[in-house]
């Protein structure tokens, strides 16, 4: 194997990675003409204001998840990698009392 194999063979890997990178711009930037296509044929359809408010807070809604999907991973992988580090558990402990249960507090 010579050197100019590595090359073609680095170059080639360029060229997929470049369109996988393509493809995944197009596809945020479809993402996002395809919710507001959706709230504009809701308001055109329903030709209500309230409809197309809804159809906007979706709209701000779902992009918000989808560009924040990189930290939102981040938290869950931590939770799943670290759970002692996360909200410990409530316990409620109930004594039975000469009127019935009584509740007491978190221990």
């Amino acid at each position: 194997m010579n050197s100019t194999d590595l090359q073609v063979a680095g170059k080639a890997t360029d060229l997929g990675n470049a369109w996988l990178n393509t493809l995944g711009t197009w596809g945020d930037k479809a993402l996002q003409v395809a919710l507001v296509a959706i709230v504009v044929i809701t308001v055109v359809r329903k030709v209500s204001l309230k409809a197309g408010i809804g159809a906007l807070i979706g709209l701000v809604i779902a992009l918000g998840i989808y560009n924040s999907r990189g930290s939102l991973a981040n938290i869950f992988e931590d939770e799943v990698n670290n759970p002692a580090t996360g909200a410990g558990v409530v316990s409620v402990v109930v004594t039975p009392g000469p009127n019935g249960p009584d509740v007491g507090g978190a221990l």
